[in-house]
This record gives structure tokens, sequence and C-alpha cells, in this order.
């Protein structure tokens, strides 16, 4: 099998790791991929978002599927691209169509969808320029703190919470009047404070039946003691040791199983992952959010857990047979921790020169933001590596991956030393 796999951050890196791994596997491509994507198959400099390039190159490569790693490719909808075109029809992508990722690109379709489906979330209300007012009110009658949410993709820092009124009244309309965050803020969110533990769960269906992946809880902020500003994420845990069966049995009931069915009865094409972020309150799951797509870093930890074939699992995606394929995981622990430019997840530099990556024995490097100059591996973006180690618990996996953090480096590298200090100890 030929597969092209879109994207170029850490998530596609642990993809491309576990997809070379495959016993169908034939050639392997990653568009536009970065530095350690090329040790498992061929980078080609293509956007994703260019779905014209990814045409011909499909076409021209005889390319039998498409991997689809970042949400954006999907919100803009590649999988509908592919599904309308007489030539591409029959080339199965890995992803949601494009009404199927409004769940993640639009934070009021997904609210309406879980109240529609009596599916556990804060209680919210949606807001635009023409009823700021209301918006301004409906805070004055909430508790602090107030979380307000640009509707549409704002590259993660969309979701602002604020325990000041005033504060939070200026965010919304410099949200809804100034378009803070561009078209994604057209429509504003805000909802319920929930205080609880925050984890991710994963599934990938096909419509129809669906697989869980090992759960995983990552960690947002820059510094330690979950202190400062938003990041992408700067490293992750799985398993999640709250997160017992019991919990597991709450989320599958109260959140997979009315999530797919739903999708179902709305006649949504959704092939793909679906990503819950969740909370715990008081034992009881809540969704935060929902994803189109794996998550970063969280996938880092959770694709070196499977052990199964996951080109197999895709197949049965593609084909609608996944409830007869098998999936099974490893019962060792896996964390990652992220190595970051100097300054992020403000202004950084990039260029700089990542010396000691072969001196990593016990951990597997996911790459990033990396790019290569010749034999040289060079930063390109603000997280730069992901060190993940296996473990018999949380604590020797962290100890692993620290361990290999100490033989690599690069100018103003920065990296968090608390990963798991939640869930361990």
């Amino acid at each position: 099998m030929k597969v092209l796999l879109l994207g170029s951050g850490g998530r596609e890196h642990a993809l491309a790791w576990k997809i070379a791994q495959s016993s169908t596997l034939d050639e392997l491509y990653i568009a536009p991929g970065n530095a350690g994507t090329k040790q498992h198959g061929k980078n080609v400099s293509i956007n994703p978002l260019d779905f014209e390039a990814v045409k011909q190159f499909v076409l021209q490569n005889q390319i039998n599927m498409v991997v689809v790693g970042p949400e954006e490719p999907l919100v803009n909808g590649i999988y509908d691209f592919f599904k309308t075109d007489s030539k591409l029809r029959k080339i199965p992508v890995i992803g949601p169509s494009k009404e199927g990722a409004q769940l993640e690109g639009s934070k009021d379709f997904a609210k309406s969808f879980m109240q529609k489906y009596n599916i556990p979330t804060a209680k919210y209300a949606t807001f635009t320029n023409e009823t700021l007012n209301e918006g301004l009110d409906f805070l004055a009658n909430m508790k602090a703190p107030y979380v307000l949410k640009a509707d549409g993709l704002a590259a993660g820092k969309g979701v602002v919470i604020l325990n000041d009124l005033d504060e939070a009244q200026s965010e919304l309309r410099s949200m809804l009047e100034h378009q803070k965050f561009g078209a994604a803020s057209q429509k504003v969110v805000i909802e319920q404070f929930l205080k609880g533990i925050e984890l991710s769960v994963f599934v990938i269906t096909d419509g129809d039946s669906f697989k869980i992946l090992p759960e995983a809880k990552d960690y947002k902020r820059i510094g330690e003691g979950d202190t400062g500003l938003n990041t992408g994420g700067m490293g992750a845990v799985s398993p999640v040791p709250f997160a017992d069966a019991a919990f597991m049995d709450k989320v599958l009931n109260r959140v997979i199983i009315p999530t797919v069915k739903g999708l179902r009865n709305e006649r949504i094409d959704y092939k793909g992952f679906i990503f819950f972020g969740l909370i715990s309150v008081k034992g009881d799951p809540y969704v935060i959010e929902y994803n189109c797509r794996m998550g970063d870093p969280e996938t880092e930890v959770v694709i070196p857990r499977l052990k199964s074939d996951i080109l197999d699992l895709f197949e049965g995606v593609a084909t609608n047979t996944l409830s007869e394929r098998d999936i099974q995981f490893y019962d060792r622990s896996a964390c990652t921790v992220m190595m970051v430019s100097g300054g992020y997840p403000e202004s950084y530099e990039k260029g700089k020169t990542i010396y000691g990556l072969n001196n990593v024995m016990d951990s597997i490097v996911f790459h990033a933001g990396t790019t290569s100059d010749g034999p040289s591996v060079l930063s390109a973006g603000g997280r730069v590596l992901a060190v993940t180690s296996y473990g018999k618990n949380l604590e020797a996996a962290l100890q692993r991956s620290y361990d290999s953090i100490s033989k690599i480096s690069f100018d103003q590298a920065y990296f968090r030393k608390d990963i798991g200090f939640d869930v361990t100890g």
C-alpha cells in the first residue's frame, strides 16, 4: 500500500513511525513532513491545504490512502474534495467530512450537538456582534471564572479564562467588535467554568463502529505547576491513573456512544479520529471540547502504546469493517516531554542546531518543529522535539525521558521538569 500522510508536527512523526511498521506498507510519503519523518518515508514539499497539489501528487504516485494529521485540511473539506472528484473518490481519506470536522471547527456547532444528544458538557450560550449587549449581561449574571471561546479555529489561542467581570466583558468586546481572532471570533461561546482534572480520550471510527485508543493527559501551560501562558502542549502521559474502569465506563456510555450515534443520526460522514477533551468533575466526565484529529503531544504517547498494525485499523475505517479488526495495546506506560524554543509561546528564534540526537538510546525522539540542513537538524518552530519513553510505570517512563533530554541540546532549549506531577507520586 502507498500512503500519503499530511502534516509536519510531532503528531505526524508519531503516525509516520507507526505506519512505517505496518506489514502492508509499500511506500510512505509525508507532506511536508520534518527532519524526523524522513527517517520513515519520503518528505514531499506540498502544503496540505493546497488540495489541487495533493490531488496531482496522489494521482501521479498512485497513492492508495491519505491520512490527515492536522485539523485545518479537514475543516477546509479535504475529505469532501476527494469524495466529489471522479478521479479521487475511490481513494480513502482517514479523517471526517467537512461537516464532521465542525465538531472542532465550530465551538457553537459542537455545543449544540452535545446539547441535542444529552452529552454532558458545561452550560453555555453563543453570541455575535449583533447580540453583544446580551453577552455582556450574560457574563454579569455568571459567577467567576468566566470562560470565553472563539467559535472557529484560532491555532489553540481562542480560549480565554478570566476571574474579573470587567476584564471578561472587555475581552468579549475585543473578540466580537474588534475581531481579536479574526473570523474565528465572529461568534463567541461563553460557558460555565468546570472545576476538575482534565484528560483526553481518543477513538477511531468508521462511522458505525469504533475502537477506543489509550487515554492521555497533556500539560498545556509553559511553567511548572501548570502556570504561565498556554502552549500547544509541553508533555503528556498515558495511561491516566484516575481513569479507572468505572470512570471509563461512564465515558463510554455517556460520551463516546452518544457521539458516534449522534453523528450517524445526523448523517454526518465521519471516518477517522475523534478526540474527546474531558474533565472529571467529582468522578463524572464532561466534554470540554471535541477535536477531529489526534492531539499533539498526546499522539506521541498514545500511538507508541498501540500494539496493533495501524494500517489494518485504517483499512477497517476505509471499508467500514473496523468492527472486525483487532486492537491491542502495550500495558506499559508512556510519557513524552517537549523541548521548546526559548521564548515560546511568545517570540522565539528558529534555526538553532540540535546536538545529541544520536546519543539517545532509551527514548523515541519525535520531531515537532525541525528541518534539515545537510546532516544537521535545526529548530523550525516553538515546540521542537517530543522525547517519548516507555516504563513499567509513569515515574520510570518520565525518568527515562529526562535522562534522554540531558543528552540533547540546542541554544535556549527549555522543557518542563514536572510533567506528570499531578498524577504521579
